[in-house]
């Protein structure tokens, strides 16, 4: 099983990106969060799952970090989530950002996915609850009050929108500073920080 990629982007399309190891270049499909993080000619590290499908063959999924892939195997495991929908629901909610929505029964939030209706949310919510999907972020919710994330400020993810970053992946790294850098960073820092996510 092929479980990580180490090579260079030679091209990143509208859903997949071709990584090209050794000489040998991968089709990674990816969600529109990572494809973002992706600048061609770079050297990138990716995280993979593979999905065997009669159709397709073998197809491989590719995420930066670990997190990032075990919340795509976990909404996997749910009845009706394929790798399509979920896919989806990691655009729009990292898998902290996912495990909070989880923890709080917050099925509005997972619906913002694209294809994902109110009754396939909500099972999401259901069933993602008590299943370990971000490492030690559902372990620090687990017993505490329901809490919502810091949510990104709006004139540092304009920023990025303006510096032709998608939206959703926008978001996910303007909540990342935020978290990292503390609910009372300024929005500069908050930009730079990352930018610097997004360059790495």
């Amino acid at each position: 099983m092929i479980g990580r990629l180490r090579g260079i982007v030679a091209e990143v399309g509208e859903e997949d990106a071709l990584i090209d190891v050794g000489g040998v270049g991968y089709v990674v499909r990816c969600g529109a969060r990572t494809l973002a993080r992706l600048p061609p000619g770079e050297e990138t590290t990716l995280q993979t799952e593979p999905h065997w499908t009669d159709q397709a063959g073998l197809r491989l999924y590719g995420f930066v970090t670990r997190d990032d892939r075990r919340a795509f195997v976990a909404l996997q495991q749910i009845q009706g989530v394929g790798p399509k929908a979920a896919l989806a629901v990691l655009d729009v909610l990292g898998p902290a950002e996912l495990s909070a929505a989880a923890q709080r029964g917050d099925r509005a939030a997972v619906a913002r996915a694209n294809g994902i209706g109110a009754k396939l949310a909500a099972r999401i919510v259901t069933e993602l609850k008590d299943r370990p999907i971000a490492g030690e972020v559902v372990a620090e919710l687990r017993g505490a009050a329901p809490a919502v994330l810091p949510a990104a400020p709006r004139g540092a993810v304009a920023a990025l929108i303006g510096l032709g970053v998608a939206e959703a992946a926008a978001r996910r790294l303007v909540d990342e500073a935020a978290a990292r850098l503390g609910e009372t960073a300024a929005e500069p820092a908050l930009i730079k920080a990352a930018l610097q996510e997004l360059g790495r």
